[in-house]
């Protein structure tokens, strides 16, 4: 069957050269690290020997099996010693499974040998490539995995790092999906640098939008007055979209202007923006004076938007 059209040929090509690259390293190819049993007989062993007492049905879904051909490896495995059935009291049409002491014994040594080989993989690593390693895979099986729970996102206070983040999201954002030059790359650099140099604790704060240590998005808060507020550098990485960050981090934005007695909350953006301007019209935001400017290599016409609070 073909694939979708919304899955590029390129991320085909690049996710089967990654599981041919990473079968191979880890030896999936060959009888499993020189026993005579295959992956797949070493993984059903290693269900059997940390479940407690599953059914074979169980055991189909989770792997992924036929269910003829789970049935063949679970005879073999009761042939050679290594299983023993006892009846389902909730069902009598299934059996629970379980390793007898010989299927153990014979198990421990592939287990540890399988912990030796990950080890032999890992130890050309530096601890902080280790750690890259281990938080890529993890991405990986968050990705793939239709039943995991999305982790959560969390908002937290800006740290050091988090500036050049947000400047770089900027830059390149907007530089591919608008065509925008590093001018305004500039622009965003001098406010964040401004933020950082004039900040005024108590009356503005900026947030940052995380999940599982990766930078998902930014929005700022800063002073104009000792009523007015200005929403600033409000940023959603594409990784994020669809999540509603834009609106979360906003809503944040200007409870915190609230609670900190401003009357009005004022932003800048530009009429191409539109989803960040439906965000604001959503929020009660007022479009009060547009004007065509020339910037960042493109036409464009900035919007002043204000909100009474």
């Amino acid at each position: 069957m073909p694939f979708s059209p919304a899955v590029s040929p390129e991320a085909v090509k690049a996710l089967r050269r990654f599981n041919r690259f990473f079968t191979q390293r880890i030896g999936v190819l060959d009888p499993y690290l020189g026993s005579d049993l295959s992956l797949t007989d070493v993984r059903v062993l290693y269900e059997l020997a940390h479940r407690q007492a599953p059914v074979a049905r169980d055991l189909q879904q989770d792997l992924g099996l036929d269910a003829g051909y789970l049935s063949r490896i679970l005879k073999r495995f009761e042939a050679a010693g290594w299983l023993a059935r006892t009846p389902d009291p909730q069902d009598a049409r299934q059996s629970r499974l379980a390793l007898t002491d010989a299927g153990h014994t014979m198990f421990a040594p592939l287990q540890q040998a399988s912990r030796d080989h990950a080890a032999t993989l890992l130890a050309p690593l530096a601890a902080a490539q280790q750690q890259q390693l281990v938080a890529a895979m993890a991405r990986i099986e968050t990705l793939m995995d239709a039943r995991a729970p999305a982790p959560p996102v969390v908002l937290r206070d800006p740290a050091p790092g988090d500036m050049g983040w947000v400047i770089q999201q900027h830059g390149e954002v907007y530089a591919r999906e608008y065509g925008w030059n590093q001018d305004f790359e500039v622009l965003v650099a001098g406010i964040a640098a401004d933020f950082i140099r004039k900040f005024q604790p108590g009356r503005e704060k900026g947030w940052i939008a995380e999940r599982e240590g990766e930078r998902l998005g930014a929005i700022f808060l800063v002073r104009k007055s000792a009523t007015v507020a200005q929403l600033r550098m409000l940023i959603v990485s594409p990784a994020a979209r669809g999540l509603g960050l834009g609106a979360r981090l906003s809503d944040e934005c200007l409870a915190f202007a609230r609670a900190a007695g401003y009357k009005k909350v004022v932003l800048w953006t530009n009429s191409c923006l539109t989803a960040a301007r439906d965000i604001y019209a959503k929020r009660g935001f007022v479009l009060k004076q547009s004007e065509p400017h020339q910037s960042y290599g493109a036409s464009l016409v900035g919007e002043t938007w204000e909100l009474k609070l």
